[in-house]
């Protein structure tokens, strides 16, 4: 039986083959090996991504490359789905926190995996999608008044769009009634700091634990 850290390793492989099949293979061992299937996303189909996101950037893989293991990570999180549901605690709400994929980016994975956690967490959370445009996010607020919004940017180009919903949230008067989380590949902590966000996650289970302690 394969331990959790081969698992991993064989499912940020797959990714990167784009072998759905290989993918739906690793996440159907894990169940049935009782192994944690949030680490596996993260540590295995993630990390797969990650790199896939980098080789893009770098102009050595192409965007129908990015889609081959979006879809190939996505059939693997739908496999995992109901194990990571069975994890949900049904406490009260611990808040309202809407997230989407920046203007101009088309990766939705990883922003659906956070939102995935945050729900089984206990937030309500509402999914903007994909490519969103800056005023949206600020109509989100408007009309949804979360408590936490949530831009997630795969690559450098798109990420630099966070300043806009920092800014236009303050254009619109609203950035003081509520909080703001920046995450993706090429996000960083000191990236958060210069454009004023209030919250950096590195992954799906980072954003839990820094949503849980911004509603303390």
């Amino acid at each position: 039986m394969a331990t959790q850290e081969e698992l991993q390793e064989r499912g940020k492989a797959a990714v990167m083959d784009f072998d759905e099949d290989a993918v739906v293979e690793v996440a159907e061992e894990c169940i049935s090996a009782g192994l944690d299937p949030v680490a596996l996303i993260q540590e295995g189909f993630t990390a797969g991504m990650n790199e896939i996101g980098d080789q893009f950037e770098q102009g050595t893989l192409f965007l129908p490359h990015v889609i081959a293991a979006s879809e190939a990570m996505s059939a693997g999180v739908e496999v995992l789905t109901p194990e990571l549901e069975k994890l949900s605690t049904k406490s009260e709400n611990k808040g309202t926190i809407a997230i989407g994929t920046i203007e101009g980016d088309i990766h939705t994975i990883g922003k659906d995996i956070v939102a995935t956690m945050l729900k089984i967490a206990g937030f309500n959370v509402i999914n903007l999608g994909r490519d969103v445009p800056i005023a949206d996010y600020v109509n989100a607020v408007k009309e949804n008044k979360p408590d936490i919004l949530g831009s997630s940017a795969l690559m450098t180009t798109t990420m630099v769009l966070q300043t806009q919903v920092e800014e236009q949230l303050k254009e619109a008067g609203l950035r003081d009634g509520v909080k703001t989380m920046v995450g993706g590949a090429p996000v960083t902590q000191d990236w958060a700091n210069k454009i004023g966000a209030d919250i950096y996650a590195e992954n799906a289970a980072d954003a839990v634990t820094k949503c849980k302690a911004a509603m303390e």
